[in-house]
């Protein structure tokens, strides 16, 4: 089946089986690795993308479901402003970035940040109850988000 999509602003047509998974698609046929498998059941985060703006776990989703949307992965979004907003707020709270989970903290970070202009500390926890990250502190994460979402009000003044 040819499944168009565009993949980091490039229109793409994916031939692939309706049940192939994102994340093996991402990382397999297109050499992008930032987002891990880990779970397997969308529970953990470290294979999230944004899937029309909206963060989501490539682990769980079938390609039939990516027809006609626009897939950004971690390498993509980080050469944007937006992504250095939450870098320099993540720094400023000592949030950890190991790897492994950088896809979750910081695309779900961004969700928050473009729907909260001042996010509380409960938007954020709701929002990050679908990262399992054991290399930082939730509340340093927290924090983060506060910072990135600050530096982003300044840049936009």
């Amino acid at each position: 089946m040819i499944i168009p999509f565009t993949l980091n602003g490039e229109k793409i047509y994916l031939d692939a089986r309706a049940g192939d998974r994102l994340i093996h698609i991402l990382r397999h046929r297109f050499d992008l690795t930032e987002s891990k498998e880990s779970c397997c059941s969308g529970r953990c985060g470290a294979c999230t993308v944004l899937m029309n703006g909206v963060p989501v776990s490539s682990c769980i989703i079938p390609s039939f479901q990516i027809r006609n949307s626009e897939i950004i992965t971690l390498s993509h979004f980080q050469k944007t402003e937006e992504y250095q907003d939450i870098k320099k707020g993540f720094e400023d709270a000592g949030v950890t970035m190991c790897g492994f989970c950088n896809a979750g903290k910081i695309l779900t970070a961004h969700a928050v940040i473009s729907t909260y202009v001042k996010p509380g500390k409960n938007d954020i926890r709701e929002r990050l109850s679908g990262i399992i990250c054991r290399c930082t502190d939730i509340e340093d994460l927290i924090q983060g988000i506060q910072k990135a979402a600050a530096y982003r009000r300044k840049r936009h003044l």
